[in-house]
């Protein structure tokens, strides 16, 4: 998940928000929500180098930075390999609610992933009777979550924040296949260039126009997928995925050829499913 510079605009009470900008980008979840406030960020984390290769890889994360310790020492760590036979039907859990609306957006490339801020509050998200809402999504390549070992060619990750603080992530997996229109408004104006400026979209985005008519899903407890790695984070991730053309994969490709963390141990933590 990723947010401001770091896709954490979002940035909540400190622990839960720099998780947010990484799953969330920490660049951004700053702003809305990866908005919260940059406040809630220590500095060094804004200033702390991280990426997906080399020397500042996934498995070094940890090291880079104390506040990054989470990243190999948490228990409830982000993405997992989902399996359908360890899944647990769970008749309680309510079904997902997401009511999502046109709304003014902006689009940044923050250095990890390219993201999307929503620019007012109306899109909602409701599980087990608790509201989040919509700061922004962004997207990985290949996907982080696995299904029975198997990666997607992309994951959209949409961040909400409750208005306790909790961050709620709901994930999309994204097949090679037919063109999503409505994602044409967004790639239009693709930044290919790293910048802590943002672009504004022309006219309103429909975030709805990303997801699949099911929404089925897999829920389970982790963190953000990106340095500081801060846990706590409600994790649902629908079953069925989307569509994007090959070309529209390629333009993000051709920015980012791989940004996702690779999965991390399940351990003693059970994925449920609202079936």
């Amino acid at each position: 998940m990723q947010i401001n510079k770091w896709g954490l605009r979002l940035l909540f009470p400190a622990a839960v928000l720099t998780a947010m900008a990484g799953c969330g980008n920490n660049s951004n979840l700053n702003h809305g929500a990866e908005a919260t406030h940059e406040a809630s960020v220590p500095a060094s984390a804004h200033q702390t180098h991280w990426s997906y290769e080399g020397d500042t890889s996934p498995e070094n994360w940890a090291e880079l930075d104390q506040l990054f310790t989470t990243c190999s020492t948490g228990r409830a760590q982000s993405p997992v390999n989902i399996l359908h036979d360890k899944v647990k039907a769970d008749e309680s859990l309510s079904p997902l609610k997401v009511e999502y609306s046109p709304s003014p957006v902006s689009i940044i490339n923050n250095g990890h992933t390219i993201q999307v801020n929503l620019n007012h509050q109306n899109n909602k998200l409701t599980i087990e009777g608790k509201t989040y809402l919509l700061q922004q999504f962004h997207f990985h390549l290949p996907s982080e979550h696995e299904v029975d070992g198997k990666h997607a060619e992309m994951e959209l990750h949409l961040v909400h924040k409750s208005e306790d603080g909790s961050l709620a992530v709901l994930g999309v997996m994204i097949q090679s296949g037919s063109e999503n229109t409505v994602l044409n408004k967004l790639w239009s104006v693709l930044p290919a260039d790293e910048s802590e400026q943002e672009t504004v979209v022309d006219g309103p985005f429909d975030p709805a126009g990303l997801l699949p008519a099911d929404f089925h899903s897999f829920r389970y407890q982790g963190s953000l997928t990106t340095p500081p790695c801060t846990e706590g984070v409600q994790w649902i991730v629908l079953e069925n995925p989307v569509t994007l053309s090959g070309e529209q994969i390629g333009k993000f490709a051709a920015i980012f050829p791989h940004d996702n963390r690779p999965v991390q141990p399940l351990g003693s933590r059970e994925i449920g499913s609202d079936e």
